[in-house]
């Protein structure tokens, strides 16, 4: 497995298996943050992203379900009780979103849910469309 730092980031790919990008930590980042390069597009999430899978992984151990992922951009509104409203909400550990990039900040669900699955912490489907995971 990977260590998921620059020099050795996480290798990942969309739930529908679409779009390859990676991920990695970067503590040196004003504030420090978990990088997520997709293609030439970089997104940022608060580096506690990192801590909230173990957040998410216990919110979707609570639901002891299937949830849907619901990723959507950050100008768009996220469906109820989905992954991306998750990672909006201001019940979330950091009381609120997750990105950093101002227009960038959506696709949480889009995201970080192949990495939960990456280091066996959830499930996801892999459909084309209307994706799901649930906790391990």
């Amino acid at each position: 497995m990977t260590s998921g730092t620059k020099s050795d980031p996480w290798a990942l790919t969309t739930a529908p298996g679409t779009s390859a990008y990676t991920m990695y930590r970067d503590p040196d980042h004003e504030p420090p943050a978990l990088v997520c390069q997709v293609g030439s597009t970089t997104l940022r999430y608060r580096i506690e992203a990192i801590e909230a899978i173990e957040d998410l992984h216990g919110w979707l151990t609570e639901r002891a379900d299937w949830v849907l992922l619901g990723a959507a951009d950050e100008k768009k509104p996220a469906a109820p009780d989905t992954v991306e409203a998750w990672g909006r909400s201001e019940d979330n550990p950091v009381g609120g979103w997750y990105g950093l990039r101002n227009g960038y900040r959506g696709r949480f669900g889009m995201y970080l849910p192949p990495l939960l699955e990456e280091l066996g912490l959830a499930e996801l489907t892999h459909n084309a469309r209307n994706n799901s995971m649930r906790a391990l």
